[in-house]
């Protein structure tokens, strides 16, 4: 088998080619791996049981490596990232497993036979205030029987004492905010056949992963970017090539000089395609009125990405939270902080998402409150999500993405053949307000990665090692 290795100029420019129905269906890819990591069992080649944890060291200099491995069951492979300057020297860490014993798994029909069932008065999904929890009605309900791993001894008090950017991200102005680093991917005889630059990959899956639930929203004439990096650009990229209806854009960065380079990449004349009539806003908070700006744009918006590595929340609570801030659903998507003193939504706003509330003569006029919170990842996310670790969410407050997807499909199923309890969920996914978070796992890079590297060697793109 050939090797194929992608420098980033070489993945960037194919990115860039990419057409709509190659973005979906690599989107279709993504998610089918989530599916299989959140729900399948043992003879599922992506299921967690099969995703070694990750791991990190960190050196005398403050400096660290991440090494994310991965499988799909035919292919393996394993991301390494560097993270310079700060950290406390000489530790490392796996992606501790916690509470699994506890948490509550939603299955689809064809797989309850191999997962215990801890019965119907679990079995289903808040999706609303307090009085209104029955009105989803999931296909099955069990307990993940997957097993369990110790805590890792880092997870806690050890990652005290890192410096303001936590020893992974670069100083104030960079434009790339992005880890350097490789992705090595490999057939089932350990034989690479792909090496692809990091940078541009994790931006561009990140982005895939939180498409899946854009995509499905029936409102998305406005959204607001906070950050200026390539996760910014590849969210607003696929947003506006997924989505036509877009009019509005904010762009939100500490730094007004980023956000004026990343406008400037956007209004590229090859750029045109996708851009189409779209306004574009972008100041930051050293702007006179960037108070009340800032409040328009994320009251506005009718999806919000978060793509920074923040230590502080990016906009006040209430802006969500209050009366006039949940008349209406929006999507949130939190992907740029990803350890526990880092968080880029106040938790307030996480808290009152899980939190039944109880009926108002005000509540006709507000979005229902979902319960859960969405991530990617289970186990990482509550121990490296800032957001989840200081909003104290629990793992019952938590569903996957994956197994999200795959219940939504059931309730659509179900919904088709006269059912009115999935409706609620249904509803909740296009209309409520969701919020995602995300830290990232090597299974993600491994399978758009794989799907990559095909493209590439069919367009005659990157450096090929005949017969490696």
């Amino acid at each position: 088998m050939p090797l194929t290795v992608l420098s980033n100029e070489q993945l960037r420019s194919l990115l860039l080619s990419l057409t709509r129905d190659e973005v979906l269906q690599l989107q279709k890819n993504l998610a089918q791996a989530l599916r299989e990591y959140s729900t399948g069992s043992q003879d599922k080649g992506c299921s967690a049981d099969y995703q070694p944890q990750r791991t990190a060291i960190t050196r005398k200099d403050g400096s660290s490596t991440i090494f994310m491995p991965a499988s799909t069951g035919s292919t393996m492979g394993i991301k390494i990232i560097s993270l310079q300057s700060g950290g406390k020297a000489g530790y490392s860490t796996g992606s501790a497993t916690r509470g699994r014993e506890s948490r509550v798994r939603f299955a689809p029909e064809a797989s309850r036979d191999s997962r215990p069932s801890i019965g119907s008065d679990i079995s289903r999904l808040s999706i609303s205030s307090q009085e209104d929890s029955d009105i989803l009605n999931v296909p099955s309900a069990s307990i993940n029987n997957r097993p369990l791993s110790p805590v890792s001894s880092t997870s806690s008090a050890s990652r005290t004492g890192l410096s303001s950017t936590s020893g992974a991200w670069f100083g104030a102005g960079t434009r790339d905010t992005s880890p350097p680093g490789t992705v090595t991917l490999l057939d089932s005889n350990s034989i690479p056949f792909g090496i692809i630059r990091a940078q541009e990959l994790t931006a561009f899956r990140t982005a895939l992963a939180s498409m899946m639930l854009f995509n499905r929203r029936k409102k998305a004439k406005t959204i607001t970017v906070f950050g200026a990096g390539k996760q910014a650009y590849w969210h607003i990229r696929l947003a506006l090539v997924l989505r036509d209806e877009i009019k509005r854009v904010y762009i939100i960065n500490r730094s007004f000089e980023r956000a004026a380079e990343l406008l400037k990449d956007i209004y590229g004349p090859e750029n045109t395609s996708w851009r189409g009539n779209v306004k574009f806003s972008a100041f930051s908070s050293d702007f006179v009125e960037s108070e009340r700006l800032l409040k328009e744009a994320v009251r506005k918006a009718d999806a919000i990405f978060c793509c920074t590595p923040s230590t502080a929340p990016l906009f006040p609570a209430e802006f969500l939270t209050s009366s006039e801030g949940r008349r209406k659903g929006r999507l949130v998507c939190a992907i740029g902080s990803y350890k526990p003193h880092m968080t880029e939504l106040h938790p307030d706003v996480l808290r009152d998402e899980v939190t039944p509330h109880h009926s108002s003569h005000h509540h006709h006029r507000h979005t229902r409150r979902s319960g859960v919170i969405v991530v990617d990842t289970l186990d990482a996310c509550l121990q490296e999500a800032g957001e989840i670790v200081q909003a104290g969410v629990t793992p019952q407050q938590l569903v996957e993405l994956g197994e999200l997807m795959m219940i939504r499909e059931a309730a659509r199923l179900a919904m088709e053949q006269g059912g009115e309890e999935e409706k609620g969920l249904l509803e909740w996914i296009e209309s409520g307000n969701v919020i995602f978070k995300s830290v990232g796992l090597g299974l993600m890079d491994l399978v758009t990665g794989g799907d990559l590297i095909k493209l590439a060697q069919e367009r005659g793109v990157g450096t090929t090692v005949e017969e490696f």
